[in-house]
């Protein structure tokens, strides 16, 4: 699951028929001429009504598997379960994710003893009350083309736990009748089966029926032999990207929901220059090709509705790594359409090198996927964070608390070419953290309410459109930058995003700034909005271009911007954009924004940020300077060391704010941090200039994280 970021960045219910009452898919053997419409019924209800969720993860952790667990029931592997059920639940968690069995078709043969493998897990787990989902990828099948991809694939991914068939065997290779050659992509250049280079597999297409029946015959039957209580279906995406799909189920798709055709590749007016790398094709002043962007995440969010469907109540979780830049479209993943479907939305955070300490530049994904899970009533938002040692998963488990989300905590058993010899147990890494919690801190992030200063507009018109400005920004570039500046002065922020743009109501129900910043791509519904909201008072930051295009990408003649400086603009900030500067210090000075947090004295690397626990004060401090220390000898597979220690490159600890409040709720605050373990330090707290409070804190001999709650 970590190089789902790498692979981003290094681009910068039975029978012919599956019926299941609600629906059907007719017609899904693949010798038919014709491809068939899939038919769903209309759940939009799912999209507006909160899902009812049982259970509350807050304390998670993978639950490694390997190999040898397919030799179940073998009584080395039943005392096994029992004696990590057990430790589990000595550190607290309360769900355990399965990790491993990935590519869960490569193991069709062996279902039974893999389920009969969970459903012991599940036992053993549910004695302690932890709860257990099952994760896996369903669209893919393991094929490494040659030699190369061969030992590339046992080098990168041998945490999937690698079982796969040889290319004789996999011209065979099935279930539920279903030939997985028969349901594959089609690649666009040559007609071959979709494949994806970063992970070496074969991909199954998301528009293809004969897929969908497979995958809801498989649910089906995992359903019903494992006690199951969340699932997270992962990698709804497609990681061939735009080599992929030109088989007859999208090519009638796109004429049938588009009216369009997918061209010949040697179309440059459509892909793009396609000597560059593939998730770079496609030109985005073509709206053919931008149709053709939406008609593939279209087949994946039909699939996501098809999956929530047949797993019901049950919690479902799907991947993201990340929400906001152009990119995702060449891979089709977009959480926000996927949205309305889910009930447990994950970021995948740090990994395990010494890099994983510049957390900052993860706070605008971590802040944009809360939003997503507010938006959707306040379900589960959770960070899973990677890590080989117990530091590591320090560092995870407090960005977490400071982003006020459930914590994930994952080791990576085999995600190194071998595995250190001094590596701890998923269990023995996170148990002095989630034990610290539970016993000093044991603070409800679901009751958790940030305090937010202002708003950072998050258009995903302008990403959906491929927007960019004359010097090849992107929209998102702009608010990684925002965010950047928010933490580094103390502002407590949240987005604003596509549809609460576009409501009036939803953005008159907060008097903070709206920050818009290369909003491009605008419709006529958020410009009536935002109009209506600076109408009544509204006020808003604005860093040109606005408006010049509308939500499918096409041009305006005049840019919007016009229209609401014209009407509003004694209600509007001109600024220059984040990305140039630093407007948001540009307004403090000249007293046009006045922050809650004033730092007095002490570091100003101490990032703080303010949150209200069931209405009670808090506030969060996370170092912005740590220094890594590096394992000695192990390396990642980038040849990156590996993180064994924290240290701080802060020496005046000694902080003293003010705090914009006439008063704070209690008389007494200490300060609690795990690096303190059980003990705390009083926080001295009183009256300080007029409509301020007066807080100074120590926190001296802490590297990573503190808080301040009522003593």
């Amino acid at each position: 699951m970590s190089s789902r970021r790498k692979f981003i960045k290094q681009t910068l219910a039975s029978g012919v028929g599956l019926s299941m009452g609600e629906y059907s898919l007719s017609n899904t053997t693949a010798s038919q001429s014709s491809a068939p419409q899939i038919i769903l019924p209309d759940i939009s209800i799912l999209a507006s009504t909160p899902p009812d969720i049982s259970f509350i993860p807050k304390r998670i952790a993978s639950w490694w598997t390997t190999i040898e667990d397919l030799q179940w029931s073998q009584k080395s592997i039943r005392d096994k379960i029992k004696r990590r059920a057990e430790a589990f639940a000595e550190a607290k968690i309360d769900m355990a994710v399965n990790f491993g069995f990935h590519i869960r078709f490569d193991f069709a043969d062996y279902f039974g003893q893999l389920h009969g493998f969970m459903a012991n897990v599940c036992e053993e787990l549910h004695k302690y009350d932890i709860k257990f989902m099952d994760h896996y990828s369903c669209n893919h099948v393991q094929r490494p083309k040659n030699e190369d991809d061969f030992h590339k694939l046992h080098w990168s991914h041998r945490h999937h736990v690698l079982l796969f068939h040889d290319p004789i065997a996999a011209k065979y290779a099935q279930y539920e009748g279903h030939l997985f050659q028969d349901i594959c992509e089609v690649d666009v250049r040559d007609g071959s089966r979709g494949y994806s280079m970063q992970y070496q597999m074969e991909a199954f297409c998301h528009n293809n029926p004969g897929f969908l029946d497979m995958h809801v015959k498989y649910l089906k039957r995992l359903l019903n032999e494992v006690a199951i209580d969340a699932i997270q279906v992962d990698d709804m995406c497609d990681y061939v990207g735009l080599a992929a799909c030109g088989c007859k189920y999208c090519r009638e798709r796109f004429k049938r929901d588009y009216d369009r055709a997918i061209p010949p590749f040697d179309d440059k007016s459509f892909w793009g220059d396609t000597s560059k790398p593939m998730l770079q094709w496609g030109n985005y002043d073509n709206p053919d090709f931008r149709d053709f962007l939406h008609m593939k995440v279209d087949g994946i969010v039909d699939h996501v509705k098809l999956v929530k469907m047949t797993v019901g109540g049950m919690p479902l979780m799907s991947c993201c790594s990340s929400t906001g830049p152009i990119v995702l479209n060449s891979i089709s993943l977009n959480l926000e359409r996927m949205a309305p479907y889910l009930d447990f939305f994950m970021l995948e955070n740090v990994g395990k090198n010494i890099r994983s300490i510049d957390w900052v530049r993860m706070d605008a994904e971590a802040l944009h996927q809360k939003d997503i899970a507010r938006q959707r009533g306040n379900v589960p938002a959770i960070a899973l964070s990677y890590t080989i040692y117990e530091k590591g998963a320090y560092l995870g488990w407090a960005l977490s608390r400071f982003w006020g989300v459930a914590n994930w905590s994952s080791t990576l058993t085999q995600r190194l070419i071998e595995d250190p010899a001094d590596a701890g147990e998923m269990e023995e890494v996170i148990h002095e953290w989630n034990n610290w919690e539970v016993d000093n801190s044991d603070l409800d992030y679901r009751k958790g309410k940030d305090l937010v200063e202002v708003r950072l507009v998050s258009n995903s018109y302008c990403r959906d459109n491929g927007w960019r400005d004359e010097e090849g920004k992107e929209h998102w570039d702009r608010l990684k930058a925002w965010s950047g500046l928010l933490v580094k002065h103390n502002v407590g922020y949240r987005f604003v995003r596509t549809d609460e743009l576009g409501d009036a109501t939803a953005l008159k129900q907060e008097s903070t700034p709206l920050i818009l910043d290369g909003v491009a791509s605008v419709s006529d519904r958020q410009f009536k909005a935002l109009s209506s909201y600076l109408a009544t008072g509204g006020k808003a930051w604005l860093a040109l271009p606005f408006g010049t295009h509308d939500e499918r990408g096409f041009e305006r003649s005049a840019p919007l911007s016009k229209q609401l400086l014209k009407a509003y603009g004694k209600r509007i900030t001109v600024i220059n954009s984040a990305i140039h500067s630093d407007p948001l210090a540009e307004l403090i000075q000249a007293k046009k924004f006045s922050p809650v947090i004033r730092q007095k004295e002490g570091d100003e690397r101490w990032a703080a940020r303010i949150r209200f626990n069931n209405g009670e004060f808090t506030m969060h401090f996370l170092n912005r300077a740590m220094e890594a220390v590096p394992h000695p000898h192990i390396k990642d597979n980038k040849k990156i060391a590996i993180l064994k220690d924290i240290k701080s490159s802060i020496t005046d600890n000694r902080l003293s704010y003010e705090i914009r409040m006439d008063t704070l709720p209690h008389p007494r605050y200490i300060l609690k941090s795990p690096e303190l373990k059980d003990k705390s330090r009083e926080v001295i707290s009183g009256k300080g200039n007029k409509g301020y409070q007066q807080v100074n804190v120590d926190l001296s001999g802490i590297n990573v994280y503190g808080v301040i709650q009522k003593g």
